[in-house]
């Protein structure tokens, strides 16, 4: 064998390394998007959140009657349903099921996930489909012409 010249410096050494490279990347990413989830759910959420109890979520008259709106209490996504009879109601925005953001359908009078046709009333409770909890539910409160929700 002449000098300089073993496995990895022929054409099939060259593509035994890239393949090498590859999987090992591969690897490291599969195992990166299992145990990311498992830390997040593991770990305590910051300060921030952990002491957030209110956000203003609108003002009064943004809202018109039988609509709603996702808005940010946090970091998760909340949202404030102004009903028919002009009563204001707020839940926590992430569906139960797989933590896809809901929304208000105004035509059903329903509160809905698109991620898997997920259905829950307007007191946050399941209807229909595959959420195994119902919404966590805020109080709301007019102080002046801010719209102020609160973790109940």
């Amino acid at each position: 064998m002449a000098h300089g010249a073993g496995p990895n410096s022929s054409p099939a050494g060259g593509r035994r390394r890239f393949l090498n490279w590859a999987l090992g990347g591969g690897a490291v990413g599969l195992a990166g998007s299992v145990f990311y989830p498992i830390l997040q759910f593991v770990l305590p959420p910051k300060i921030s959140e952990a002491v957030l109890s209110s956000v203003v979520a609108g003002k009064v008259g943004e809202l018109a009657p039988n609509t709603g709106k996702v808005f940010k209490f946090g970091s998760k996504p909340g949202l404030l349903i102004r009903l028919a009879s002009g009563e204001y109601k707020a839940f926590s925005a992430v569906c139960s099921h797989l933590q896809c953001t809901v929304q208000y359908r105004g035509d059903l009078s329903q509160i809905w996930c698109a991620c898997h046709n997920g259905h829950f009333n307007l007191n946050g409770e399941v209807l229909s489909g595959p959420p195994p909890a119902p919404l966590e539910a805020y109080s709301v409160a007019v102080r002046g012409d801010e719209i102020v929700v609160s973790k109940a």
